[in-house]
């Protein structure tokens, strides 16, 4: 089966041809991050006009690099939720005409859910039931992943995602966007114990995160150093950074696997990128004989191949979609409107 994805959730342009749920047969992907660079972070009305300007030809692109025809097409799928609207607006009228013009079912696909898929294409092996641990620029979740449609979450974060405060110390650091890649890039010659760093404790969940305090308190120090005129250690720095978060998130996904009796732990998400956290991740689910599962770098930011798989398995489910499809900004992983 073929599905043509489409994602335009932010700020990378992507469309997929998608064979079965787990065969990529092409990803393309036209990025925005030199545009954005400009303005230290995406503007999302520029981000929805370059979609606009590029998806088109990304569409006929991608069908000819995988060297198949519209008619061999089976469906169309699409980011429909959460994302910029403008941008994910986009996506989704693109999709709607696709499909009407070319009469082919429509499938929504929810962003996170997508991620959570990206291990269906680096792992063809994997099945659920599994444990996945989400860590993007807008979530922090631990999700338990009962089957291919069926999500259950364990713990989320209780106010900003880990990715966010990534990119908001990196750019207070002066960091080019985006700015996760270069605060990990800093941390791998620093000293992780240099600057101690705050570690939240929650009532209620234990398996639910916090990174407010840990952002303000790095913010705190970076702004004190520079009124007092001192000279910040960045490497040591970006390291304790990462070290906190990580510390925050392994322990907790630790928990979880024992908590659910998972023997297999999936990461998604721009954050399974970093370096810190994915060591400690190996270094616990090895001590604990779990099987890890970690995208390559190039899956686990945005794409459109993950929303051809996951589009897949909503397809088999039965997840189909009409000409009212709207974007929605904001949606929980595990209700969804169109099911």
């Amino acid at each position: 089966m073929n599905i043509l994805a489409v994602e335009s959730s932010c700020d990378e342009t992507a469309v997929a041809v998608v064979q079965d749920g787990r065969r990529v047969l092409t990803d393309c992907i036209a990025s925005q991050v030199a545009l954005h660079r400009l303005y230290g972070g995406v503007v999302p009305e520029i981000a929805s006009r370059k979609h606009m300007e590029a998806i088109y030809a990304l569409a006929d692109e991608a069908l000819e690099t995988a060297g198949i025809t519209r008619q061999d097409l089976d469906a169309i799928a699409v980011t429909a939720a959460p994302g910029l609207i403008g941008a994910v607006l986009v996506g989704v009228n693109f999709a709607k005409a696709a499909a009407l013009a070319l009469d082919k079912p429509l499938v929504p696909v929810h962003h996170i859910r997508g991620h959570i898929a990206a291990n269906y294409i680096a792992y063809p092996d994997l099945k659920p039931p599994f444990l996945c641990l989400v860590v993007s620029g807008g979530h922090s979740l631990l999700v338990d992943v009962e089957d291919y449609t069926v999500f259950r979450i364990l713990g989320t974060t209780r106010d900003d995602a880990a990715g966010e405060c990534f990119d908001k110390v990196a750019r207070l650091l002066g960091m080019p966007y985006p700015g996760g890649a270069a605060l990990d890039q800093a941390a791998r010659s620093g000293d992780p114990g240099k600057y101690p760093m705050p570690h939240t404790h929650l009532s209620g969940n234990p398996l639910d995160m916090s990174f407010s305090g840990l952002k303000t308190a790095s913010i705190n120090l970076i702004h004190n150093a520079g009124q007092k005129g001192e000279a910040l250690d960045i490497p040591a720095l970006c390291a304790s950074f990462s070290q906190a978060v990580s510390d925050i998130l392994v322990p907790r996904t630790m928990a979880a696997l024992e908590q659910t009796g998972r023997k297999t732990l999936a990461v998604a998400g721009g954050v399974a990128a970093n370096s810190q956290i994915r060591a400690d991740l190996q270094r616990e689910t090895e001590r604990r004989g779990a099987r890890l599962c970690l995208p390559p770098l190039k899956l686990c930011g945005d794409n459109a191949a993950m929303i051809g798989a996951q589009g897949y398995f909503e397809y088999q489910a039965g997840v189909r979609a009409g000409q009212d499809l709207n974007a929605y900004a904001t949606m929980p992983l595990d209700r969804l409107p169109w099911v």
